[in-house]
């Protein structure tokens, strides 16, 4: 070879969009590729966006193979340069173009380093051990892969071990269970974090037993959504719960909470709980009146099936659902990260069950976006989630279950919200004629 190097850049056209946006079949086909072409393995680094797209690096002793993947376009751009005489890039290129279904391709190579133009010089060798005798039948490498989860400003990357636990599309969303190493197995709905084994219990807890333990007798509850069933385990805690009913659309969040999330859905099968896989919104047009003391609304983004949770009148049926002294509870999004919606969302709450009666609490949840999450807590009676708990009840419940991080200092300071907080509250909501958001008022 009249050369260093090898380079071949190619482009694949019409790949298969899911080996393509599937992380882990990215780096292993990448690796097998390495490895097919006889290249020794250094380093890999992939990375997973949310929601399409993949970037990642094989280093090989020989140098490197990287790609670049746009699933919406079902395209992959991959760089193949291998040093020596040694390995043939080419393997690796028709080991490629079989992993990711390519209809069609486009290549060229390119010589690195053309000998004509280099002159060698000799250069003086350290004194380095001879590791060749010493090298293990079964090199290790160092194996990096991660989820990011991101929009146009803002990221958050987890690695994980690689290996996507669970993986279906279902009719409404792309449902994925991956083993990170600082959040252990951590549930992903369309490319957005919903819940990790480490932090789960932050945001279960303060849903559930901010209204339980302030409203005086929570008999009949009723969730919207929560299919990974940790909202469920905390409301089940309390002894006087009669029963639960639990409204999830898509039953593949249930089962794959079932299968790998088994401390989060432990509750699942309890028989006070009653599951209803259906859509909430038309659960609770269809609701009788006056039939709960506690609703909870354990939403996604309003995006893709969750987005209906974030209309005007889905809340004034889940109003309708309540009794006299009800409450209901939802998630409300980030006040840092999703301004707009945060504000649009109580503005809504507050024509429906009245400006005094909505209250904004806080909890801090390291794999949301920005850390700073909000909850609303809407009474459509009387009850006051701070003035109106009992404090050595709630104290003594913490003790007996052991919870981690709701008490009852957390519950009361939970009110106390920071000042720019209080001033997107304060502020004038907009009319918001858009039918992907919340509808006006």
């Amino acid at each position: 070879m009249e050369a260093l190097g090898r380079h071949v850049i190619a482009e694949f056209y019409n790949c298969s969009p899911d080996k393509i946006n599937n992380v882990s079949h990215v780096e292993k086909s990448m690796v097998k590729a390495a490895q097919l072409a006889g290249a020794t393995i250094i380093n890999v680094t992939f990375h997973h966006f949310s929601p399409f797209g993949i970037s990642g690096v094989v280093v090989i002793e020989q140098s490197h193979l990287s790609i670049h993947t746009w699933p919406e376009y079902q395209f992959a751009s991959i760089d193949l340069f291998t040093c020596g005489e040694t390995i043939n890039p080419w393997i690796s290129f028709d080991h490629l173009k079989e992993e990711f279904g390519a209809e069609h391709v486009s290549s060229i190579e390119l010589q690195r380093g053309q000998l004509h133009h280099l002159n060698r010089i000799s250069l003086d060798a350290p004194n380095v051990r001879d590791y060749a005798s010493k090298k293990s039948k079964h090199p290790t490498y160092n194996r990096n892969i991660w989820f990011t989860e991101r929009n146009e400003d803002v990221a958050l990357s987890l690695r994980h071990s690689g290996d996507i636990l669970f993986s279906k599309k279902s009719p409404y969303q792309q449902v994925e269970i991956i083993d990170t190493y600082a959040y252990g197995k951590t549930l992903t709905l369309d490319g957005m974090i919903m819940t990790t084994e480490k932090d789960e219990y932050i945001y279960h807890e303060m849903i559930s037993h901010v209204p339980l333990l302030s409203h005086p007798n929570p008999k009949n509850i009723l969730i919207i959504g929560g299919g990974d069933g940790g909202v469920a385990r905390e409301i089940l805690r309390h002894e006087s719960v009669n029963q639960v009913d639990m409204v999830e659309i898509d039953e593949v969040v249930i089962d794959a909470s079932k299968k790998l999330l088994p401390k989060i859905a432990s509750t699942l099968d309890d028989p006070k709980l009653k599951i209803h896989i259906q859509d909430g919104i038309e659960f609770v047009k269809n609701c009788s009146k006056d039939k709960y003391d506690v609703v909870i609304v354990d939403s996604t983004d309003p995006v893709g099936p969750a987005e209906g949770l974030f209309k005007t009148s889905f809340y004034n049926d889940v109003y309708r659902c309540l009794r006299s002294d009800g409450i209901m509870v939802t998630q409300s999004e980030s006040p840092e990260f999703n301004t707009r919606v945060f504000k649009e969302i109580y503005g809504c709450y507050r024509e429906i069950f009245g400006k005094n009666n909505v209250y904004c609490y806080l909890a801090f949840i390291p794999t949301y976006p920005s850390g700073m999450w909000s909850f609303s807590y809407c009474s459509k009676g009387t009850i006051h989630p701070v003035n109106d708990l009992d404090l050595k009840y709630a104290n003594d419940f913490v003790i007996k279950h052991k919870l981690r991080y709701y008490n009852p200092e957390i519950h009361n300071s939970s009110f106390v919200l920071p000042n720019f907080v209080k001033e997107l509250l304060s502020q004038k909501i907009p009319i918001n004629n858009s039918k992907k958001v919340i509808a006006s008022c």
